[in-house]
């Protein structure tokens, strides 16, 4: 299905994998957003559905704190907008005659939401055969919790993360932010992808059921292993900064010069710990029985970490990184996001880029973190002020009237 393109949105040249796909986009907050900006990376055109009468937050049409501003950059940049209230017949009708010329329709409500404004997959599909339908739900669309209230905070402690983030001595903590909508995110977009493959060969469409708590629960390494061997013996713990089933020591973040600076060290084998020995000037320490062997160091690991601090709290954590780096040893400072603002190999590798929004003013957002040979993909603007693209989307693409529009405005369909 390969559509005309706005003037202002066509990219001419190659390097697009996507270019000819749209996507109609009524996803809002942050995953949702964030799976269909992957696509507009890759030079889809996704029309974003907004409306004022949406909960204003981070990913909303209007939110006025400065993270709802630069993260509505982030998630949304690419992007087209329209703006239709779904609370009126015209409104729906007009989403309707778009899913017909879409080759996506992505939307994150609750299971109830959809189908209220006749939009649920088997009337998208009776429309448009060849749509492909994304759903990201917090638990999926099937299942006794598919209608349970969900944010990351709720997943995260669902999936087992929250369990498994802290200390042995400590309460769950969890992950500091929306840890589950990136990863549900990324697993919309290649969902939408494996689904756009699918339909080159056979020419159908399909629904996609992304669960955000499945996308996480996956992420748990050991989880399978653990059940595998272990049955209803398994057993997930807090560890700290070291693995839960073995894996070297020392491994784990280390205090270093300065107030709150800390650098990451991962020992895996003897070749490492003697390097790291080496590294750190053959104390006298390290001829201690307790530290002879890889398990004998795993066992004193207590004991082993305080004395590796006691050499890292001298040195600064670049200096520390820089140094075992060069020695072959894993290690990297903890960065804050003002390091990560000017990491030299972020900045080298394009990964945070200026972009000029609808009124020229730069806002940083982020790159893809891949690097394709042949379809890099690219971004080059902001996320859209709300409702800029009406007349595109309302006359070109759909062809309507001015008296159609006009009737649709006085009726309310555009809020």
């Amino acid at each position: 299905m390969c559509k005309e393109m706005n003037d202002s949105n066509k990219h001419q040249q190659a390097g697009l994998a996507l270019l000819g796909i749209r996507v109609l986009d009524f996803t809002w907050i942050h995953a949702g957003p964030s799976a269909t900006r992957i696509l507009s990376d890759q030079g889809a055109e996704v029309i974003k559905v907004e409306s004022n009468n949406a909960l204003s937050v981070v990913g909303g049409p209007a939110s006025a704190t400065a993270r709802g501003l630069g993260q509505r950059h982030n998630w949304n940049a690419g992007k087209l907008s329209i703006s239709l209230n779904m609370k009126t017949p015209q409104g729906i009708d007009i989403a309707k005659r778009l899913v017909a010329v879409s080759d996506v329709v992505a939307e994150n409500f609750s299971g109830r939401v959809m189908p209220s404004w006749g939009l649920d997959y088997e009337s998208i599909r009776a429309i448009n055969p060849g749509a492909i339908m994304l759903s990201m739900s917090g638990l999926g669309r099937t299942g006794p919790w598919k209608d349970r209230v969900s944010y990351g905070q709720t997943l995260q402690a669902w999936s087992g993360f929250t369990e498994l983030t802290g200390f042995p001595d400590t309460d769950p903590s969890g992950p500091a932010s929306a840890y589950s909508d990136a990863v549900g995110g990324m697993a919309g977009a290649q969902a939408v992808l494996l689904a756009l493959i699918h339909r080159a060969r056979t020419g159908r469409g399909q629904w996609l059921d992304v669960s955000q708590f499945e996308s996480l629960t996956s992420l748990l390494d050991t989880l399978v292993l653990d059940m595998s061997a272990n049955g209803s013996a398994a057993v997930s713990k807090r560890t700290g900064n070291r693995p839960a089933h073995g894996g070297g020591a020392p491994h784990g973040a280390y205090r270093c010069l300065g107030e709150d600076r800390w650098v990451a060290i991962t020992v895996t084998g003897d070749e490492d710990w003697c390097a790291l020995v080496d590294a750190m000037g053959c104390p006298e320490w390290v001829q201690d029985e307790r530290f002879a062997t890889g398990d004998a160091r795993e066992r004193n690991a207590d004991a082993l970490d305080a004395l590796v601090e006691s050499w890292t709290a001298q040195h600064a954590a670049e200096e520390v990184m820089a140094l075992l780096q060069s020695a072959g040893v894993a290690a990297g400072v903890v960065q804050t996001g003002e390091d990560l603002s000017r990491d030299p190999q972020l900045k080298e590798r394009g990964f945070f880029r200026p972009v000029p929004d609808h009124q020229g003013e730069m806002r940083t957002i982020e790159s893809a973190p891949y690097k394709l040979s042949r379809t890099p993909g690219r971004v080059d603007r902001g996320a859209p002020a709300f409702a800029a693209d009406m007349t595109y989307v309302l006359r070109e693409l759909l062809g309507m009237s001015d008296e159609e529009v006009e009737d649709c405005a006085i009726a309310g369909a555009f809020d």
